[in-house]
């Protein structure tokens, strides 16, 4: 079993940043990535960042170049540096490893 607790999330104006930060513990498998997925109302969860153990990352075309994703395999933590958000990045964002998700921590865009 894995919990995977976020943090991080809030109201901010566009062009502003928010850092999201998950903790992980229980059975991790140090093996899997983990990522960071959203999802805004009335849509699909998507996709948004993914990070091996050995620090490759992925990111959704949407988010390239405005957010950063990082793991601390010491701490069991992975992180999301979101900068220059838009009003479309509005969304519930939930941390991912595996088969496990987190609750999910609300961020919110105002225009």
């Amino acid at each position: 079993q894995v919990q995977l607790v976020e943090s991080g999330g809030g109201l901010v104006q566009a062009g502003g940043s928010l850092r999201l930060s998950c903790a992980a513990s229980g059975s991790i498998n140090r093996f899997s990535a983990m990522g960071w997925y959203r999802q805004a109302p009335g849509k699909q969860r998507e996709l948004v960042a993914t990070i091996t153990t050995g620090g490759s990352t992925m990111y959704a075309d949407s988010v390239k170049g405005r957010f950063t994703i990082s793991r601390d395999n010491a701490k069991n933590m992975v992180h999301l540096q979101m900068n220059s958000l838009k009003p479309e990045d509005t969304a519930v964002y939930y941390c991912n490893h595996y088969l496990y998700w987190g609750q999910g921590t609300q961020v919110t865009v105002s225009s």
